[in-house]
C-alpha cells in the first residue's frame, strides 16, 4: 500500500463522521435508510481507487494527481451531505454539490481505469463493461440532483431522490456481476486485503470520534459519572468488534485469497471485500451513531431513555456480525455457530433493551459481544494457532526478503 492510498483513506475518517453527524439529527427509519445510501456511495468512490491501486501504484506518473483530484471531490462531497437530500435557503444546492461531485470521483475513477487497461491487449468491448454501468449510474444520479425543477413538494422530492439515488447503486453493484468478465483482477491479493483492513480500522476509528463528541466538542463536553461509565463501555463495545473481526477471521479471509488464483479470485473478492464489507462498514457506523446517541442521552439531564439509540446500536452490531458470518460462509462454506447463538441473543436482548436506560442497555450488549470474542478465543484453539502463525511467519519470511534487497542494493 502506498502512502498515497493512506492519504486518501483519510478523507474518509471525515466523510465517516459527518454521516453519523447527518443521522443523528434525523434518527428514524428514512434518516437511517438515508445515511445507508451516502455511506454505499462513499464505498463506491472509495472502492474504485482501491481497484486503481490494486492494478498500478498510485504513487507513480500522473496517478498522484488523479488521486488528489479525486480527495479534494470525495471531500466536498462529505461537505455537503447534510444538505445533500434538502436544499437550505440561500445556499447551493446542496444535492446537485453532492451529486456533482460523486459524478467527477466516477469520471476520475473510470478514466484511470480506461488508461491504465487501455495499455494492455484486452478488447475495448471489456472495458466497456466497466464503464457503461458508471455511465448509467451518473444519469439517474444527475436526474436526482434536480428533481426540485419537476417536483413541488419538498419531501416528496426527498423520497423521489432517494429512490433515483437507490436505483443508480443498484445499477453500479449489480455491475459487479460483468467484474470476471471485464479487463479487472485482483493482481495483490495482500494489497486489495490490507486496503480493506485499513477502511475497517478507519470506521472504527469514527466510531471513537463519534463516542468522545457526542454530548458536545471539547470544552462543551459534559463531564459526569454517567458519561465516564459510557465512554467506557464504548471503548470496551469497539475494541470487542476489533477482536471479533481481526484476531482471525481477516487474517483466515486473506490468506484464502492468496490460495485462490486466476478468475476465481475475482468473485471472491467482489463477494467478500466489495458487498460484505460494504454490510460491516454500514454495521459499524450504525453503532458508531448509537453510541454517539448514547452519550448525548446519558449527558442531557432526564430520564436515560432512547429507544432509537438503542435499536441503531444493537441494530449495528447484530449486521457487523452478520457480515462476518456471511464472508465465512462465502470463503470457507462454512459457520460459526458462536456467532450465531450470540446474534440471536443480542436480538433478544434488543426486544427489552429499548425499554431500559441506554446505559443498561449498552452494558448488556458490551457484555454479549466480549462474552462471545472470549467464546471463540478458547474453542477453536488449533485453528487459531494455526492462522496466526502463518500469519506471523508471512510476516517474517517478508522482513527477511526487504532486509536482504536493502543490503544488496542500499
Amino acid at each position: 500500500m502506498t502512502r498515497l492510498e493512506l492519504f486518501y483513506d483519510l478523507i474518509f475518517v471525515f466523510a465517516f463522521l459527518n454521516v453519523t453527524g447527518l443521522v443523528s439529527r434525523h434518527l428514524d427509519p428514512f434518516g437511517l435508510l438515508a445515511g445507508a445510501v451516502v455511506l454505499a456511495l462513499l464505498w463506491w468512490c472509495w472502492t474504485g481507487f482501491v481497484a486503481l491501486g490494486n492494478a498500478v501504484r498510485a504513487d507513480h506518473g500522473i496517478l498522484p494527481l488523479i488521486g488528489f483530484a479525486t480527495m479534494a471531490a470525495v471531500f466536498v462531497l462529505a461537505l455537503s451531505m447534510p444538505q445533500a437530500f434538502v436544499d437550505r435557503p440561500g445556499d447551493l444546492s446542496g444535492p446537485v454539490v453532492f451529486a456533482a461531485c460523486y459524478l467527477v470521483v466516477r469520471a476520475l475513477t473510470v478514466g484511470s481505469l480506461w488508461y491504465v487497461f487501455s495499455a494492455t491487449d484486452q478488447p475495448r468491448r471489456r472495458l466497456w463493461l466497466l464503464t457503461l454501468p458508471a455511465v448509467v449510474a451518473a444519469g439517474l444520479i444527475g436526474l436526482a440532483a434536480f428533481t426540485p425543477l419537476w417536483l413541488d413538494d419538498g419531501q416528496l422530492a426527498a423520497r423521489v431522490r432517494l429512490g433515483l439515488w437507490l436505483t443508480a447503486l443498484v445499477v453500479e453493484y449489480g455491475a459487479g456481476i460483468l467484474l470476471p468478465y471485464t479487463a479487472w483482477s485482483v493482481v495483490s491479493a495482500g494489497h486489495f486485503a490490507e486496503r480493506h483492513g485499513l477502511i475497517v480500522l478507519i470506521a472504527l476509528g469514527e466510531s471513537v470520534l463519534g463516542l468522545g463528541l457526542g454530548p458536545g466538542r471539547f470544552a462543551d463536553l459534559t463531564l459526569n459519572v454517567p458519561v465516564i461509565i459510557a465512554g467506557v463501555l464504548g471503548i470496551g463495545l469497539i475494541s470487542a468488534l476489533w477482536w471479533l473481526h481481526f484476531d482471525t477471521l481477516a487474517l483466515a479471509i486473506e490468506q484464502a485469497m492468496h490460495g485462490t488464483r486466476d478468475r476465481v479470485r475475482i468473485p471472491l473478492a467482489r463477494d467478500v471485500y466489495t458487498y460484505l464489507h460494504l454490510a460491516i462498514i454500514i454495521g459499524i457506523m450504525f453503532t458508531a451513531l448509537g453510541l454517539k446517541v448514547v452519550l448525548e442521552v446519558v449527558a442531557a439531564p432526564g430520564d436515560h431513555r432512547s429507544s432509537g439509540a438503542v435499536t441503531t446500536l444493537y441494530g449495528g452490531v447484530v449486521l457487523f456480525l452478520l457480515a462476518g458470518v456471511a464472508a465465512t460462509l462465502r470463503t470457507f462454506h462454512r459457520v460459526r455457530r458462536s456467532t450465531l447463538v450470540a446474534v440471536a441473543l443480542i436480538a433478544g436482548l434488543a426486544v427489552v433493551a429499548v425499554r431500559m436506560p441506554v446505559l443498561v442497555a449498552l452494558g448488556l450488549l458490551v457484555a454479549a459481544c466480549l462474552a462471545l470474542a472470549l467464546v471463540q478465543r478458547l474453542t477453536g484453539v488449533t485453528e487459531r494457532n494455526r492462522i496466526r502463525e502463518l500469519a506471523l511467519h508471512e510476516e517474517e519470511a517478508s522482513e527477511a526478503e526487504i532486509s536482504r534487497w536493502r543490503g544488496g542494493h542500499l
